[in-house]
């Protein structure tokens, strides 16, 4: 199982925003971590890969055979989750899982199964036939985490899965994510770093529409291992730290202020110590504003 990018290019206004610029990798089963600030690109991608959007040139293979030229037999296979949208909130939980299930093709005894499986999963099943108008946002994110899956899809896009989920949720659909993914190809983007950290088979960085890296996580942070510090922040500087330098977090140590910080160049006469980097540590030195 293969999916193989090959140059996208997208632009919106006359060609004046490039969205996408020659973006090109290939992805086997595991999870894609998929990172970008607002703006870099992301949903372009997403959008381009279900065919719900078209590139400007460039083209996508699954298994070395046009996803265009495959068309409803490469949409059979996918499994798309996008962010809180085509809801339909007269519609029971139940109802809309139907509802998707029918679109999908599902016979009716395959349906009812996936569908008593999936609300279990998702933590629905106690509200399986209450209206989705009547849904918290992280129970509107479970719901349609449930109809990507209906399909049991062989490469399965999630956008922002965990948006609005507490951290119990989080971390349950995080885990079941990576279950599933060792015969899938998942896509997932988010701002909530965490989310991939641990399950990611390799991150993918985006900005301003291109692909600056694809690695590991391990690897990737091999890059600012020496980067990462927490520096004592000089007495009533705290302010104007944080505008020069990126700071990921700032604690109270006794009488200090401790801030973490990510940076290639700091002072020598700062106090500070270096520290293990993690993937938040990463994302600001790429998507920081300092």
């Amino acid at each position: 199982m293969k999916i193989e990018i090959h140059n996208l290019n997208k632009t919106y206004k006359g060609g004046k925003v490039k969205a996408l610029r020659d973006f090109s990798v290939t992805l086997t089963p595991g999870v894609y971590g998929l990172l970008g600030p607002n703006g870099a690109g992301k949903s372009t991608l997403m959008n381009i890969i279900t065919d719900n959007l078209k590139a400007d040139s460039g083209f996508i293979k699954y298994n070395g055979t046009d996803t265009l030229k495959l068309g409803k037999e490469f949409r059979s296979v996918l499994g798309y989750m996008p962010q809180q949208q085509g809801l339909y909130d007269d519609f029971t939980a139940n109802r809309f899982l139907w509802y998707m299930a029918a679109l999908k093709g599902l016979k009716k005894r395959e349906a009812k199964k996936k569908i008593t499986e999936l609300l279990e999963t998702v933590n629905l099943t106690e509200s399986a036939h209450k209206k989705l108008g009547s849904f918290s946002g992280g129970m509107k994110q479970r719901a349609l985490i449930a109809q990507a899956l209906l399909n049991d899809p062989e490469v399965l896009i999630l956008d922002e899965p965990t948006a609005g989920l507490d951290p119990k949720e989080r971390i349950r659909i995080r885990n079941f994510i990576s279950e599933i993914a060792e015969n899938k190809i998942v896509i997932l983007a988010t701002h909530v770093v965490s989310d991939i950290e641990f399950i990611a088979k390799e991150v993918m960085l985006l900005k301003e529409g291109q692909l600056i890296a694809c690695d590991t996580t391990d690897n990737l942070l091999k890059h600012i291992e020496d980067m990462v510090y927490e520096v004592v922040v000089p007495d009533g500087g705290v302010e104007q730290f944080e505008q020069k330098y990126n700071v990921s977090n700032i604690f109270r140590n006794g009488n200090e202020v401790i801030a973490r910080v990510v940076s290639d160049c700091l002072p020598d006469e700062l106090n500070k110590s270096n520290v293990r980097p993690n993937l938040e540590d990463l994302y600001l030195y790429y998507f920081g504003e300092n």
